[in-house]
């Protein structure tokens, strides 16, 4: 099972975090300090895996962007890795070529493509022949709701236009 989740840059800065478990806030930023500090000074010559008190940081550096997953002990590595390899092919198809500056200013979409695949913890779906990427129908759909708090009817009307386009 994934513990969570974490984008970070090579400052540190966290640029995702997604938990599967509850932690509190400063139990939050102390693990992601930890998680950074052990990422980021390991030789690219090892391995992508590593020990963190009883579970394991899966992680793989694109860019200037280290993406982590915390495991327990006995889930296959690889799978996760290759996991974390596909997040990123997702977000490259949705954004065009994903940059740090995408994370940060459309977290939101973000987290929506995270939640597509990952649930509770879990790998959902892991081959991209049936991967459904969200449309953007209905990424505007969710901004409706978001932003400008739509009425029921008025995204029911909504979906029935874009279907039709689809």
């Amino acid at each position: 099972m994934i513990r969570f989740i974490l984008l970070q840059n090579r400052q540190g800065k966290t640029r995702l975090a997604k938990y599967y478990v509850p932690l509190e806030d400063s139990e939050k930023h102390k693990v992601e300090y930890e998680v950074h500090r052990l990422v980021v000074n390991r030789d690219p010559k090892y391995t992508n895996f590593v020990e963190f008190r009883t579970h394991k940081i899966i992680y793989r550096r694109y860019a200037g962007l280290f993406f982590s997953l915390c495991v327990d002990i006995t889930d296959n590595e690889l799978a996760y890795l290759e996991c974390i390899h596909l997040f990123v092919e997702i977000l490259d198809h949705f954004f065009s070529n994903v940059c740090e500056l995408d994370l940060v200013f459309n977290f939101h979409k973000v987290y929506l493509i995270l939640d597509e695949f990952i649930l509770a913890g879990e790998l959902q779906e892991t081959s991209k022949k049936t991967y459904r990427p969200i449309s953007l129908a209905y990424l505007g759909i969710f901004l409706c709701l978001y932003y400008d708090n739509c009425g029921l009817i008025a995204i029911i009307e909504r979906m029935g236009e874009l279907e039709k386009l689809e």
